[in-house]
């Protein structure tokens, strides 16, 4: 008797495919540009995992627009993006954490999209084989239909107008978790395909978690609500919910992931060194928010929605909170001196 199968194998190819079909009036774009992306991270992944033998280690002799140094893996992996883009023909604008200003692509003045990204997050973890990853955002340019040369309006549009967002992750295996605001979908790259196939569809986070991941030896930076907070996670209760184990990689991309998968909070708060924060919304804030909101998560600035904030420049600096929503929300009342057992702590 023949055996019938009852699942299938999905590339990620399909998956878009699938959910471009929700929509009628797509035209293929969105498709073609996200193709092309994966592209990109396949030749970023083949990279990093020979990064020692390719002579891609290591420190270049400059310096981006934060004041870090340049990683030679930074700028390849920005190089290979850009390149990318170039060729679908669809970006007519993009803004990375390593370019000073908006990078225009004058052969493509007349597209729809923009896309903004963090080609290599993590990159002080490069030299020493840790998770590190890319982040990117994709919008829709405020007029989609104009003659005219696109701006750095089209690219400070405040994340709730995203029209996907995704990372990928460099690490035992090559993760890529994306959304289009139709859930939060996993695919792991087999390199023996040259695909990346669906492993984990319509991921949800707890309500609350068990870990919180943050940088503690900046402790004394903090505010007080801020250490108080953490303070009492890390204080056993008579309910068994407390304390929370501290679980941190050091690149936020990774931090981010596990807290998707196994929920609990990520804390990148404001410190004395950052009053402002440190990670940038355009390009890692927004679209990270973006996937944990789509998962069932919350993320926030400590006071406001993340994706409500209209960004001022390409570069700026915002704190982060994010993943499980009680979690989230417990953590901003401490933040507002609201929380009953601030007058206990």
């Amino acid at each position: 008797m023949p055996t019938l199968l009852t699942s299938r194998l999905t590339t990620i190819s399909h998956h878009i495919d699938e959910e471009q079909n929700l929509h009628p009036e797509a035209t293929g774009e969105f498709t073609s540009i996200l193709n092309d992306l994966t592209l990109a991270l396949r030749i970023i992944s083949r990279d990093v995992r020979r990064a020692g033998l390719n002579d891609v280690l290591g420190l270049t002799k400059d310096t981006n627009v934060h004041g870090e140094q340049v990683r030679k893996l930074d700028t390849y992996s920005n190089d290979v993006i850009k390149r990318a883009m170039l060729r679908s023909g669809h970006i007519c604008i993009m803004a990375s954490e390593e370019d000073d200003d908006i990078i225009l692509t004058p052969s493509n003045s007349k597209a729809k999209y923009v896309l903004v990204f963090d080609p290599l997050d993590g990159s002080s973890n490069i030299d020493v084989n840790v998770t590190i990853g890319t982040i990117f955002g994709l919008y829709k340019r405020i007029d989609p239909y104009s003659d005219e040369t696109a701006t750095i309006d089209d690219v400070i549009q405040p994340g709730y107008k995203l029209q996907a967002a995704g990372y990928a992750l460099y690490g035992s295996s090559t993760l890529l978790v994306y959304t289009t605001g139709h859930g939060v979908h996993a695919f792991t790259y087999d390199p023996t395909l040259g695909e990346f196939l669906l492993t984990k569809e319509n991921i949800r986070l707890p309500h609350r978690g068990k870990s919180y991941s943050v940088n503690e030896g900046y402790y004394y930076k903090w505010s007080e609500n801020m250490r108080q907070y953490v303070d009492f996670i890390k204080t056993p209760s008579s309910d068994k919910s407390r304390p929370y184990s501290l679980r941190y990689i050091g690149t936020a991309v990774a931090d981010i992931h596990r807290t998707l998968l196994n929920g609990g909070i990520f804390l990148y708060p404001a410190d004395n060194s950052h009053p402002n924060g440190k990670l940038r919304i355009v390009y890692e804030a927004n679209a990270l928010a973006m996937i944990i909101e789509q998962a069932g998560g919350r993320a926030s600035d400590g006071e406001k929605r993340i994706l409500d904030i209209k960004p001022d420049n390409i570069h700026q600096r915002i704190p982060l909170i994010a993943g499980s929503k009680e979690d989230v929300i417990e953590c901003e009342s401490f933040l507002k001196g609201e929380h009953p057992m601030q007058k206990i702590i």
